[in-house]
């Protein structure tokens, strides 16, 4: 059963950092191109829109990756070892520049007059998902550390 799981999950990522790609590559240059021929007064933002946007989705990947890493540990019997604690750190790093990248988006739209309560609002959904992602994962990240404490303890008594 557990093999069969961790084998869908990874098919699941794979299939995730495939599409992302494809939204990194073709849809996020599209996007910005069509909203700076409709929006002509922030047509300047394109560029920086997409480098943003490109390392948003590049955070989201790291993270997919680290979880791929992490059921790899898991499989092996392995993730209450020292190394799946960088694994952890990375997917909290990422998570974290993620949520940067959304403050700096929104705190430039507000600096340059874009008044849409919609981006405002998905902005600050953002901001408060990945704040809640963060925290979460570092209260994992103590289990975890509880965990591998206890099968030490364990280990050492049997």
């Amino acid at each position: 059963m557990q093999h069969a799981t961790i084998v869908l999950l990874k098919t699941l990522l794979a299939v995730l950092i495939a599409l992302i790609l494809v939204c990194q590559v073709v849809i996020v240059p599209a996007v910005a191109a069509q909203s700076a021929w409709r929006y002509r007064e922030i047509a300047y933002l394109q560029v920086p829109g997409v480098v943003i946007g490109i390392l948003f989705l590049v955070c989201v990947q790291v993270v997919l990756v680290c979880v791929w890493r992490l059921l790899s540990l898991v499989r092996a019997d392995a993730i209450f070892r020292r190394s799946a604690f960088p694994w952890v750190d990375v997917s909290l790093s990422a998570v974290g520049f993620a949520t940067v990248l959304v403050v700096v988006t929104l705190v430039t739209l507000l600096a340059v007059g874009v008044q849409n309560g919609s981006i405002s609002l998905l902005c600050t959904l953002g901001i408060v998902v990945g704040s809640g992602l963060s925290l979460l994962i570092v209260v994992l990240r103590g289990l975890l550390r509880k965990a591998s404490q206890l099968e030490h303890d364990l280990s050492e008594v049997v």
